[in-house]
């Protein structure tokens, strides 16, 4: 199978037959399945790979999150069994009152099968489906279980414990089997199926609250009693190398965890408040912050112009937006495809977000004297012919950016700004001069971003007029326009949307812009230029993402820097 599956891929023009030889050779020398290497390194999609194993082994396709699970199959097989072996049974065959319908995520895996098959003592009728989709419902059914089941646990053994023999016993080398050591990895496996980016950890006046943040938006997880903080948090500072005695001062740290054969890195803060340390983890898995730029909402006539400015051999390029805008990811995706053999590309971060092969990367130190600016200058000296730098925060970087870009470099950046006509007036505060930055931005994008609407679950209905006039719908096409809501279903975890998706606003830097500028223009005559030559302003590219149904319309009124969002006019219909 494990042939059949790399001639399948190769055939199908997703994998070249140099990463076919690699795989081929990985598996008879680890040991391990074809399925198991292509997800470990991300080279197909895993639901691309489980409709090839579906044609290949003639296994039926099931997607679990279109599926509910009789109470009484979920009693079956203990969850710790079903993580364990990645399977999970979903229905009793109509036809087959004693054959067990059994989601698998690879066809060569028998043990799984087997376990099922003696646990319930039915027979097994196999389907396969993606095994972040079998971890992610088992989450679903059971996640919330394990952890408070984790919690009693906990707090049984705590009668008589210390606080230092707790902290010894989280710092012993095999502490698997620990309550707390199961309820944090819960906490960070849950939140990465979940999608989430962040995991708040807050201390209450009786209670500890878990939040997931996921699409930008904080979820309430889970609530637990405030004698398991204390061992909460130890056990966090100890795996992300942090003094655990230390319980006054805010702290940093970070550490990995391999979740469904990916690598995540977390970076971690701690936060003393009233009622005890507060502890937030960031989750990124670093392959994500280098995508397709169409994947990022790059396209038609906004994508052309984004490859233009970045086909510049040197100037500025300014990536601007709030924080969590999406500005990494805009960057690392712009280095990736500027990245090859004949270029020197060096970056200067804060902090180094990921890792990209060929590119030459640099974490700034200020105790070791490694500002953005110093790094800036000894760069210059290293031949390079793309510069990135992480953030351009004050005039001496600033200045740099300018003159290393004007003396034949394409140096790229971020700054925190609204919108791209205010990137230059923010560099004019910083106090370069306006002929140095007329002559060195060759193009500027504004970015935000905005949730997805769930395909699976979006449901239509008829705009009303005041909602058209919001998003300057032409009038010929009024009468057959609708707008999309969201509804909520177990692929979203019954949200509505399911991921994001990039809003742009992409200034390309012509002759009578850099005359603008030259001259100490005013952001509204900039922007009042830039949309004559055809600029796309964020709430225009927002609201074509609502009319699409990417979006929901409640989005770009989140993102609207442009005044409230109309009530209805007397009709007595409410706003959606």
């Amino acid at each position: 199978m494990n042939e059949k599956l790399i001639r399948y891929l190769v055939e199908a023009g997703l994998i070249t037959p140099e990463q076919a030889k690699e795989l081929w050779e990985e598996h008879r020398g680890a040991r391990r399945s074809v399925r198991d290497l292509l997800v470990e390194k991300a080279l197909v999609p895993e639901d691309r790979i489980v409709e090839a194993l579906s044609q290949l082994s003639r296994i039926p396709r099931i997607r679990l999150y279109e599926t509910a699970i009789p109470p009484e199959v979920r009693r079956m097989v203990p969850p710790d069994l079903l993580r364990t072996n990645q399977v999970l049974p979903f229905d009793i065959d109509p036809d087959d009152p004693g054959a067990l319908r059994v989601a698998i995520c690879d066809p060569m895996n028998m043990r799984g099968r087997d376990v099922v098959a003696h646990t319930t003592r039915m027979r097994v009728r196999p389907y396969l489906a993606t095994s972040v989709d079998i971890m992610r419902t088992i989450d679903r059914y059971f996640g919330s279980q394990e952890m408070q089941a984790a919690a009693e646990q906990f707090n049984v053994a705590q009668v008589g414990e210390t606080p230092h023999t707790l902290e010894e016993e989280l710092q012993q080398a095999d502490v698997n089997a620990s309550p707390v050591v199961v309820l944090v990895n819960s906490l960070v496996e849950q939140a990465v199926r979940m999608r989430a980016s962040d995991i708040h950890i807050e201390p209450g006046v009786d209670q500890v609250r878990v939040r997931f943040r996921v699409d930008g938006v904080l979820y309430r997880r889970a609530s637990y009693e405030m004698n398991l903080l204390p061992a909460i948090i130890t056990r966090i500072k100890i795996i992300s190398g942090m003094r655990i005695s230390e319980k006054h001062k805010p702290q940093d740290g970070s550490f990995s965890l391999t979740v469904d054969h990916l690598e995540y890195d977390l970076r971690v803060s701690t936060l003393p408040t009233t009622y005890g340390e507060k502890c937030v983890m960031r989750l990124a898995q670093k392959r994500a912050l280098s995508r397709d730029k169409e994947s990022l909402g790059l396209v038609g006539e906004d994508l052309e112009k984004f490859d233009k400015i970045l086909a510049r051999p040197n100037g500025i390029f300014l990536v601007t937006g709030p924080t969590g805008s999406g500005k990494s990811t805009t960057l690392y995706t712009a280095l990736s495809g500027l990245n090859s053999e004949s270029v020197n590309i060096v970056t200067v971060e804060d902090p180094v977000e990921a890792h990209i092969d060929g590119v030459n990367q640099i974490q700034v130190n200020p105790k070791a004297d490694m500002t953005f600016a110093n790094v800036l200058r000894s760069i210059l000296r290293q031949d390079p012919d793309i510069i990135m730098i992480g953030e351009i925060r004050d005039g001496e970087t600033a200045a740099i950016a300018v003159q290393a870009s004007i003396t034949g470099h394409l140096v790229v950046s971020t700054l925190h700004t609204n919108d791209t006509a205010s990137s230059v007036t923010r560099l004019l505060d910083m106090g370069v001069e306006s002929f140095l930055i007329a002559d060195a931005t060759v193009g500027i994008v504004a970015q935000r971003l905005v949730r997805r609407l769930c395909p699976n679950c979006k449901r239509s209905r008829p705009m009303l007029p005041y909602e058209a006039d919001y998003l300057n719908v032409p009038e010929e096409e009024r009468e057959n326009a609708v707008l999309w809501e969201p509804v909520g279903c177990a692929r979203c975890g019954s949200t509505g949307f399911l991921g994001r998706i990039g809003v742009y606003e992409i200034m390309e830097i012509t002759p009578a812009l850099r005359a603008l500028i030259a001259r100490r223009a005013s952001t509204d005559e900039l922007r009042e230029q830039a949309v004559r030559e055809g600029m796309h302003t964020l709430r225009e590219s927002a609201s074509r993402l609502v009319r699409e149904g990417i979006t929901h319309i409640g989005e770009l009124h989140r993102i609207n820097m442009e005044g409230d969002f109309p009530e209805p006019s007397g009709n007595g219909e409410n706003r959606s």
